[in-house]
């Protein structure tokens, strides 16, 4: 996967399979520390030990659509290309929390990506879900829950066009300060 924003959207999608309603995404850039941290967590089913330790084995999918799951295999990959890792921490009936670490600087750190349009697809794609994203750069920080964008639309849909078109400038504008005010 070219950018880590598609390997969110692909963390995502695997706590929705695995039941989750409440998935909390954490990114944390540290520069001066040379830290880029992608965390996902969520309160889905969870994995057994045995399973937990497959699953970054390319042919080990729980998914029915295909037989092979790429997704966490080429995180864990990338990770550990750029100085950093790919930790998987579940409890069967919990949840799951995996976390990335990347080297922020690493010359090979793919880029991060749209978090605008990787977060408007999460949130119109998934209506019921319980979603937060926190986001921080250095001393930076922006968070945004479904719950707050819910009560702000008093029960408007996300996918009328007005509301999609602001939820765009809203999270572009915040997105942008994070790194003062230039989107990266």
């Amino acid at each position: 996967m070219r950018e880590l924003s598609l390997h969110i959207l692909d963390l995502v999608q695997n706590s929705l399979e695995a039941g989750a309603m409440i998935v909390k995404l954490e990114i944390v850039e540290d520069l001066a520390a040379d830290v880029m941290l992608i965390r996902v967590a969520d309160n889905g089913r969870g994995m057994d030990e045995k399973l937990r330790q497959l699953v970054i084995d390319p042919f080990v999918t729980t998914r029915i659509t295909r037989r092979i799951g790429l997704g966490l295999p080429l995180m864990d990959m990338s990770s550990k290309r750029c100085d950093g890792y790919l930790k998987i921490d579940s409890t069967p009936g919990q949840g799951t929390i995996i976390q990335a670490k990347y080297r922020h600087s690493h010359l090979d750190r793919p880029p991060l990506g749209n978090m605008v349009e990787t977060i408007k697809t999460i949130l119109v794609a998934n209506p019921t879900l319980d979603f937060l994203y926190h986001h921080t750069v250095n001393d930076r920080t922006f968070t945004v829950s479904s719950r707050e964008i819910a009560d702000i639309l008093d029960g408007a849909s996300l996918t009328q066009p007005e509301i999609l078109i602001w939820l765009h400038e809203y999270l572009s504008d915040n997105i942008a300060n994070l790194y003062g005010g230039v989107e990266e």
